[in-house]
């Protein structure tokens, strides 16, 4: 049998990193079947740790391969976009669930089979929105990842938070999701195609006659997206969410499904919108709508800066903290391109490389204090440094890097992002960036305060498992070498990427 649905067998190599997930979820799932409750919280972490290896490794296989390979009749490409979006995911992932090996607690998380192997679908969705070429196969990872994630916010059942968290997260996701499919469907009636290339083309052609409309189209999409990438005022769910969730499901929707969401923003606004009607009096979405997107980028930076000054639990500042970095991602998308720089997705990438590490090591010294002591409060940080020194001391590498203190990861990935920004004339973005970064500082350093200048005489010793300890300072070590080294992770992903061709189909 030569062909599958269009699909001819010999081609199912290109997509051995996502069939690998697949195969491993089901796999999974039939020993959650069979396998005594005892062994799940071990060997079923590291078979999906292994997955994700595994399915990494073929991605690696992948890159820099000099023209994209289109699926499906063009709906699925494997490029080097997609591909680097796909490392970052499955790095974060293996990461998220390395960590909480040994952590789970029966009287918390019930089903710990199911916890672990869902993983697996959540990030298998995040790689097919990164390679989507369509909108339909937009559509379907956009709701494999959501779907699944709405199953691991509620997974605590006998939580109450953790019930409130599942349901908010369900109601305002689908009401995204349909927002998400109104916009889509304006494209589609405009262009009479779903493929995102075709759809730029027959729109440069139909703007006179339809420019409301790709308006229309355009905000629809921003505010569907928006809610996805929890930016500013689309980030009420945030919060509530962050703090409700078990801690390494949390993790996972600050760094996976985040990533997830700018990576398909970058795709569909840079391909489908970027530029268009710029010399149109009529409908010039590619300066208006790219304008619009600058604001949100602000209003997230503003709004989650100074929401997190008043918190005092570490989960919802770290959802805080997670508007305002979607702000910062925003920028070199709202930014764009120019003859004089076009380094834009670079600046992105580093960024989020950045971020992942960042925050996957805050949320790692989370869980060490939620299993040590059973508390997120601030509180629990007070006098770390006197029961766990090593713990605090790689803390604040992280909190450095959150910072953006000289010479971390954090620091360069805002000051690539700026100066592409004022490069592109968009000084007002670059100042509000540098204003709300000084801001951060103030509840940064006050988690560093906690550690160092407050003391609990009946704060619990804190005894971090083996898993968490090496996720901890891997995370503040790759913080530490992304500030010392940025050019070799820049050139990198320089040398990989091309903006032609991975993103506009031209050679």
């Amino acid at each position: 049998m030569d062909q599958l649905n269009g699909l001819r067998l010999s081609d199912l190599g290109y997509l051995a990193p996502e069939l690998t997930l697949v195969i491993s979820a089901v796999i999974l799932s039939l020993l959650d079947l069979f396998m005594p409750a005892a062994l799940k919280r071990t060997i079923l972490g590291w078979l999906t740790v292994l997955a994700v290896a595994i399915s990494a490794y073929f991605v690696i296989q992948r890159l820099g391969t000099d023209q994209p390979i289109s699926l499906l009749n063009e709906s699925y490409r494997i490029d080097d976009f997609g591909n680097l979006m796909k490392l970052v995911f499955l790095g974060g992932t293996g990461l998220i669930v390395f960590m909480s090996l040994g952590t789970l607690k029966e009287d918390d998380v019930q089903h710990q089979g199911e916890f672990y192997y869902l993983f697996l679908p959540a990030v298998l969705g995040a790689m097919i929105m990164a390679s989507s070429g369509d909108l339909i196969t937009l559509f379907v990872g956009l709701e494999t990842l959501s779907i699944t994630s709405y199953i691991m916010v509620g997974i605590k059942k006998r939580n109450v938070l953790a019930n409130e968290a599942g349901f908010k997260y369900l109601a305002l996701g689908a009401v995204s999701s349909a927002i998400i499919l109104y916009g889509m469907s304006f494209l589609y009636g405009m262009t009479g195609t779903t493929r995102l290339l075709e759809i730029r083309t027959a729109l440069e052609g139909s703007l006179d006659s339809f420019g409301p409309l790709v308006y229309m189209s355009f905000f629809l999409l921003l505010a569907g997206f928006g809610f996805k990438i929890a930016a500013a005022p689309f980030h009420s769910w945030a919060p509530d969410v962050y703090q409700g969730a078990a801690t390494p499901v949390t993790a996972f929707l600050a760094v996976v499904s985040k990533g997830a969401a700018f990576a398909i923003v970058f795709r569909v606004f840079t391909t489908v919108y970027y530029g268009v009607g710029t010399e149109s009096s009529k409908a010039p979405i590619g300066h208006d709508g790219f304008l619009a997107m600058a604001a949100v980028a602000a209003a997230a930076m503003i709004l989650g800066n100074t929401m997190a000054l008043r918190q005092t639990d570490l989960k919802r500042l770290m959802a805080y903290s997670g508007i305002a970095n979607a702000g910062y991602l925003l920028v070199p998308v709202a930014s764009g391109f120019s003859l004089v720089h076009y380094t834009t997705f670079q600046e992105m990438l580093f960024y989020l490389i950045a971020y992942l590490f960042m925050n996957v090591g805050a949320f790692a010294l989370i869980m060490i204090l939620e299993h040590s002591t059973g508390e997120t409060g601030l509180k629990a940080l007070a006098g770390l440094y006197y029961r766990a020194p090593w713990t605090a001391a790689a803390m604040v590498l992280i909190i450095l890097s959150l910072a953006g203190i000289p010479v971390t990861g954090g620091f360069f990935g805002k000051i690539f992002i700026m100066l592409g920004a004022m490069e592109n004339h968009q000084f007002w973005l670059a100042a509000v960036m540098i204003l709300t970064s000084v801001v951060s500082f103030y509840y940064y350093f006050g988690m560093i305060r906690q550690m160092f200048m407050r003391y609990d005489e009946e704060a619990k010793d804190v005894k971090p498992t083996l898993p968490l300890t090496i996720t901890l300072w891997v995370c503040a070590a790759a913080g530490l070498l992304m500030g010392f080294f940025p050019h070799v992770i820049l050139e990198g992903i320089q040398n990989i990427f091309s903006l032609g061709t991975d993103l506009f189909g031209q050679p």
